[in-house]
């Protein structure tokens, strides 16, 4: 079960001008759901994107960056679960430009106007009889889906749906921000996320967007880490259609209207984040990790991630066992050089666990223990040498984790 996850309310999650859904079942992997989404956005919508830096990126990452950098005026977004069109080599290429032609001929649009998402199992070809049957239904059903049967459809290991939404009013405008995201395992995003998709009805001028999606993504989608592992999808984009009448420019940064926006807009996107962490594949656990007093904000995640990826840390918090020398462990072979370990103090929550190179003279198991064996904490670090700070979250490492990733393709 997800780590206090509450399933999102489809009340709650607020419709974009501009913007259509439609989802529909192709039978890509497996039976009786959603396995496709189609987001249509509105002509004059501005399109951002941050992806995997893995170097064997799958097909439809290419695509995307690809179809980003001709600038046509991006109209709409595919995306498919079951298959991930990754390590397909040429064919997959092939399938990924296929798909945005064929939904771009039904649509009256430049297959470069058509984004490409897929994921699911690496090493296999898109199924494209199944697809292209299932981009015709979505075409025909277009407009009659929500923003909860888009997060139902893009679901693969995910036990439940993942979505935010936010409305706030600027300059006597309504402005809504809402978003949906995947992803449990193969998590440790590097400039993305599995996938996230986030969409407004702010305008804001091509910059603008970009320079916000990179930076929202790095403090947010950018920051969790399950497992460690980069995917060969990650894909996290956004859109502003405009439709709301409110418009942003580079200049404008500094108003107090775009802070109001900026902060809604990370707060969706922090939320959508954190419940990829919330249902990690067999988390029992969240875990904040904040480091402190480090020379640059690199070098504080460089020791929130050493942390975070331990298995043996991870593994410890699954069990609730106050094991924390691994934590102090973890920081010494972070890679920081000329650490003064004998200045490094560690918390677990409010408890002191670590000073002056050791155990913290007031730190007892028995308050190890009790925090431990909460659903939810934090990990404070101090590296006192400078004024840098980062925060990174994570959840532990179970028993189900070995086994879902075990089964995956059976």
């Amino acid at each position: 079960m997800p780590v206090n996850l509450p399933l999102p309310d489809r009340q709650s999650l607020y419709p974009v001008q501009g913007i259509r859904l439609a989802v529909t079942h192709a039978g890509i992997r497996k039976a009786n759901r959603s396995d496709m989404l189609l987001v249509s956005l509105a002509p004059q919508s501005t399109v951002a994107g941050v992806f995997t830096q893995n170097a064997f990126c799958a097909a439809p990452v290419q695509v995307c960056r690809s179809h980003l950098e001709q600038a046509k005026g991006v109209r709409a977004w595919l995306v498919n679960t079951g298959c991930a069109n990754a390590g397909t080599g040429p064919q997959g290429l092939a399938n990924a430009n296929r798909s945005c032609e064929h939904l771009a001929s039904l649509l009256a649009l430049e297959p470069s106007q058509v984004l490409p998402f897929s994921t699911g199992v690496i090493l296999e070809h898109l199924p494209m009889d199944r697809l292209e049957k299932g981009i015709g239904l979505l075409v025909n059903q277009l407009g009659q889906a929500d923003w909860l049967d888009a997060a139902q459809a893009i679901m693969t290991t995910d036990t439940q749906p993942k979505a935010a939404s936010r409305r706030l009013e600027i300059a006597g405008r309504q402005v809504t921000i809402t978003g949906i995201s995947k992803g449990a395992g193969m998590i440790r995003p590097n400039m993305a996320t599995m996938l996230g998709f986030v969409a407004t009805d702010a305008g804001l001028a091509p910059d603008l967007l970009q320079q916000l999606t990179k930076a929202v993504a790095d403090e947010t989608f950018n920051s969790v880490t399950i497992d460690g592992d980069t995917s060969t999808n990650d894909s996290f984009v956004t859109v502003a259609t405009g439709e709301s009448g409110c418009h942003f420019e580079l200049a404008d940064q500094g108003s107090a209207d775009w802070q109001a926006f900026h902060q809604a807009f990370l707060g969706v996107c922090l939320e959508l984040a954190q419940a990829i962490v919330r249902d990690g594949e067999g988390a029992t656990k969240f875990i904040t990790i904040e480091v402190q007093g480090a020379r640059s904000r690199d070098e504080a995640r460089q020791v929130a991630y050493a942390i975070g990826h331990s298995p043996l840390v991870k593994t410890a918090f699954f069990a609730s066992d106050p094991n924390l020398g691994r934590i102090l462990a973890a920081i010494g072979y972070s890679g920081v050089p000329d650490l003064r370990v004998e200045a490094i103090r560690v918390w677990l929550d409010q408890v002191l666990v670590a000073e002056h190179g050791g155990r913290a003279q007031t730190y007892t198991e028995q308050a190890g223990a009790a925090v431990m064996a909460q659903s939810e904490m934090t990990i404070r670090v101090d590296l006192a040498r400078g004024n840098a700070r980062a925060t990174v979250y994570t959840c532990d490492l179970s028993h189900d984790y070995v086994s879902i990733n075990a089964d995956y393709r059976s």
